[in-house]
Parts: C-alpha cells; structure tokens; sequence
C-alpha cells in the first residue's frame, strides 16, 4: 500500500514539474483571443466550461469546445470562428485553400494546412463535417444556430 502511495506521489510530482515546464516555455507565447469590435457577444469561459463540464485550461490555451444545441459561435478561437461563419456563409463545401483565401490568407501550402488541421479539429467536435476528402462544410445544427443569430 505504501508503495502504491509513493509511486502516486512521483507521479503527481512529475506532472507539476511538466505543468511548470510547460507553462516557461509558453511564457508570453500564448495570446489571449481579443473580441472585434461590434455586437460580438461577449462569453465567460467559465460558465461555458461549467455548462460543458469541462476545466478550462490554466495555461489560457484557447481550445474548441464541442458543439452543444445553443451554443454559438462566439465561444471560438478568432479563426475557427471566421472558417465556420464563411463555411455558413458558402453554403456548400469548401476546401482548406479556398477557405484560407476568404479569410484573406496568403495562398500557401504552410496556411493551407494549418488551415486544414483547424478544419479537422472542428469536424471532431461537431461544429464541421467533411463531405469528402478534403471538403469542409458546417453541420445543421450549425447552420441553423449561425443563422438564427443573424
């Protein structure tokens, strides 16, 4: 039993040490999502994480929460929020480099796949789907909620 107790203290000894390590390299790295001017709705994570019961992040990584009936897309990350909005806004599927365009990214393979994987994570929380290799559209639900907000 007490070597059980002890392993589980190196354990948790090791993940401050990573969790401290990880917060010194982050250091000034991480920004903090800064909201446009407007009639942006303002949300406090807080209550969004405690609706979703999840712990948002010490660190302030900003992350993609899954998509629930009534949230709306104003609980993105500034450039998930604008790929979903022209996804919405198309009507149909796009590609990673036709949404990086309308976003007024540079045409870029490096963009287009950073692009891509923001696209992939959007799919895994519900907010996309992939209507085929390479092409992203917003679900209904989505769409219903982004439309009824206009």
């Amino acid at each position: 039993m007490e070597s059980r107790l002890e392993a589980e203290q190196d354990r948790l000894s090791r993940l401050v040490i990573t969790r401290e390590t990880v917060e010194e390299i982050l250091g000034e790295a991480v920004e903090l999502v800064q909201e446009p001017a407007g009639e942006a709705e303002v949300v406090d994570v807080a209550d969004v994480a405690d609706s979703m019961q999840v712990r948002p992040s010490a660190l302030g990584v900003v992350t993609v929460p899954p998509w629930q009936p009534g949230m709306t897309v104003a609980v993105l990350p500034r450039a998930y929020r604008d790929a979903v909005e022209i996804m919405v806004d198309a009507g149909r599927g796009l590609r990673a480099g036709q949404i990086a365009v309308a976003m007024g990214l540079p045409d870029e393979a490096a963009k287009r796949e950073g692009l891509r994987s923001k696209l992939k994570r959007l799919v895994e929380r519900g907010w996309a789907r992939e209507e085929g290799p390479g092409l992203f559209t917003v679900t209904e639900p989505v769409a219903r909620e982004v439309a009824g907000q206009i």
